[in-house]
């Protein structure tokens, strides 16, 4: 009978001190549904890569589609070995409006620019307004703007005797390489590098600190 009345009063406590609140506050949590990403790629796709094996393991969003304005681009190759829907576009499309129905379609909520070359239209822009995000590799406002991507960027960082480089992640406006810095990681340019050298070791840091300041700043929205 002690017993008895011994968990009776335990459950009573439970009940009294709101955690059946608790627990439907949490369940809610649990319940709240994966935001879907899309990233937009031209070229190699390990930036994308990484993204999409991150967030695959996220309780909050996912990688669900991949965009590309080349067909020959090995990024579609890497998101169909991890099966993720890949859509390949051309500039009228992009510029026409048919982008952004499939975004809509996808019920897209943010997208990820990850070594993509061409401009996005405005419409994208007030869209998804601060939830276009974008690394380059290079600290801007430094060697960013028009044409400066990849080795054009390296090559001006060695050119120039910089002693340091790195990557920024910002959120995409209507100018190049212009949007609020959200992230940046720097690494040492030494003397003797060569544009390949610092190519190197920004494509450490973009592997290292890429996800991460994306999802930061997404959770930063919420």
């Amino acid at each position: 009978m002690f017993i008895i009345l011994f968990v009776a009063s335990k459950v009573s406590n439970f009940f009294s001190y709101g955690k059946i609140s608790y627990l439907c506050q949490a369940w809610k949590i649990m319940e709240k549904p994966i935001k879907n990403l899309a990233v937009f790629a031209s070229g190699a796709g390990t930036n994308a890569e990484n993204l999409i094996k991150y967030f695959s393991q996220s309780d909050t969003y996912r990688v669900t589609v991949v965009f590309c304005n080349r067909k020959d681009a090995y990024v579609l190759e890497r998101a169909k070995k991890l099966d993720i829907p890949s859509i390949v576009f051309n500039r009228e499309q992009l510029t026409d409006g048919t982008v952004g129905n499939i975004l809509k379609d996808h019920n897209i909520y943010a997208v990820i620019l990850a070594g993509f070359l061409m401009m996005v239209p405005e419409y994208l822009i007030r869209e998804y307004e601060g939830r276009i995000i974008n690394i380059h590799p290079a600290l801007l406002p430094a060697y960013g703007g028009k044409g400066m991507h990849g080795m054009h960027v390296h090559n001006a960082v060695v050119a120039a005797g910089e002693r340091e480089s790195g990557i920024t992640v910002h959120i995409v406006d209507e100018q190049y390489d212009h949007g609020k810095t959200i992230f940046q990681a720097r690494c040492k340019v030494e003397p003797t590098d060569s544009p390949d050298d610092v190519a190197a070791k920004i494509h450490l840091l973009e592997q290292a600190y890429f996800p991460q300041a994306v999802d930061n700043y997404l959770r930063s929205l919420i």
